[in-house]
């Protein structure tokens, strides 16, 4: 028969808790806390590599306070002269080489302007054509010249200059079709408007030979 004594049972006082609550409650304390850590851990956004570089760089130094110190640190940084005639040279002789490679007509150093197969074949058709295009920058430096004239010989070279203008003009445009069409039959594919290829072939042709870039990959009369 079951006994009805309460001898025995703990009663819990106020501010108590059984233990398993309070293993439980630990628990998941702990937990939250390691998520929590986890999620900090995560939630930082990776350093680049330049943060990283500037950390182990260590500290900036301190501005210049007076223009001594500014002098003095900016000839630090520019080195010694000998450094900077090195560097110098240098830099002249890459540039000379960029230049050298560029009027040769390779293509990694050509302008934006000139690259690609279909403009270097633009420019083949007009080296090989004696244009009457190439005597502008002469006429031009004439038709300066002749402002020192007397007004009746100026107004002579004016109207001669006047019409060898109008004769380039039309030498520019029988040259745009002819290179325009000339390029559609070689490359049909080609995304170059009519009027960036005739303007093109114009504004080569007006320049003197010898100073064309790049340099004139034919001669004059051959077969393009």
């Amino acid at each position: 028969m079951p006994s009805n004594s309460l001898v025995g049972v703990k009663f819990l006082r106020r501010g108590e808790s059984t233990p398993t609550s309070d293993s439980s409650s630990s628990v998941d304390t702990d937990a939250a806390v390691a998520d929590k850590t986890v999620t900090l851990g995560k939630g930082r956004p990776t350093p680049s590599r330049r943060e990283a570089q500037g950390r182990r760089r260590g500290p900036v130094a301190p501005a210049p306070k007076t223009a001594k110190e500014a002098r003095a640190r900016r000839k630090a940084l520019r080195g010694t002269r000998a450094e900077r005639k090195s560097d110098s040279a240098e830099r002249r002789a890459a540039a000379q080489d960029r230049r050298a490679r560029m009027l040769a007509g390779e293509e990694q150093y050509l302008l934006p302007r000139d690259k690609g197969k279909v403009k270097g074949y633009v420019r083949d058709i007009v080296d090989a054509r004696r244009n009457l295009l190439g005597l502008f920058m002469p006429l031009a430096l004439v038709l300066i010249l002749s402002m020192i004239l007397s007004p009746a010989l100026q107004a002579i070279v004016t109207l001669a200059m006047l019409v060898m203008m109008l004769f380039m003009i039309i030498e520019g445009v029988v040259l745009g079709r002819i290179v325009n069409k000339r390029v559609r039959e070689r490359f049909p594919d080609t995304t170059d408007s009519s009027f960036s290829l005739g303007w093109y072939a114009f504004v080569r042709a007006s320049q003197v030979r010898r100073m064309r870039a790049p340099k004139p990959r034919v001669n004059a009369g051959d077969a393009v």
